[in-house]
């Protein structure tokens, strides 16, 4: 359905959302800005270093599964991830480590130059901090540079990574270590993200509310809770998330 906000949104549902929430966590990558603006640039890279890259894909996939926090198995998750791909690569750890800061920690920052983030991004923020809500970033790659290039520095409490929390999403541990850094219930916080699997899923069975950014004109609109991958609210666009949690405050 394309109707309006107020038209798709049950107004009791909402209503109640908006009264628990103290704070709006966001994922970075793909949910503040568009995923594609960045591939097309890193494409070149990609192709220079196929079998890197490969290795650094599978490491995740193998940490994405593993839903255990790396402090708890005596080791980093930068550790754990370094010694991973070096098992692939048939590197060590110190060449390992050399080539993820420069290709990836510290190599996709010059390609965040330049890039836009979604339309009425930035006002949603305001408003939202206005409005008394805590704000924050929880993603799986550090985004405290990523904020910067992107002109979102300062709107954030609280930013984190895997690098932080020792783990990936859509384990729990990273959500319960946003919730304890807000000094929040995990009830208490709104997490929005682009992926069904990896953001609604972990925010979910951690116990906060999820919504989904989808940018189809048919991604709207409030979603009953069917099962712990479903998010409670749908939206392509900022304006109509700002609304779904202000419209019951009077702002």
């Amino acid at each position: 359905m394309t109707g309006s906000l107020s038209d798709e949104v049950l107004p009791g549902k909402t209503s109640e959302l908006s009264q628990l929430i103290k704070a709006v966590a966001f994922d970075l990558d793909g949910t503040l800005y568009p995923n594609y603006r960045l591939y097309s640039r890193v494409l070149p890279s990609f192709l220079l270093n196929p079998f890197f890259y490969g290795a650094f894909m599978e490491a995740r996939r193998r940490l994405h599964s593993d839903h255990n926090d790396s402090s708890e198995q005596g080791t980093s998750f930068y550790d754990r991830q370094a010694s991973v791909m070096a098992e692939l690569l048939g590197k060590t750890m110190e060449q390992t480590r050399l080539k993820l800061e420069r290709l990836v920690y510290r190599g996709w920052e010059k390609y965040f130059t330049g890039i836009k983030i979604f339309p009425r991004l930035k006002e949603t923020l305001f408003a939202l901090k206005e409005a008394g809500f805590r704000l924050a970033v929880l993603s799986d790659l550090p985004p405290v540079q990523k904020l910067s290039l992107l002109g979102l520095e300062g709107f954030f409490d609280v930013v984190l990574s895997s690098e932080e929390t020792g783990a990936l999403k859509p384990s729990g541990v990273p959500f319960n270590v946003l919730a304890r850094e807000l000094n929040l219930e995990p009830g208490e916080i709104l997490y929005i993200g682009n992926s069904l699997r990896f953001d609604i899923k972990g925010a979910k069975s951690a116990g906060m509310k999820a919504a989904l950014i989808r940018r189809s004109v048919f991604s709207t609109g409030y979603v009953p809770g069917r099962s712990i991958n479903t998010a409670d609210f749908i939206f392509r666009d900022y304006r109509q998330l700002q609304d779904y949690i202000l419209q019951y405050r009077g702002k």
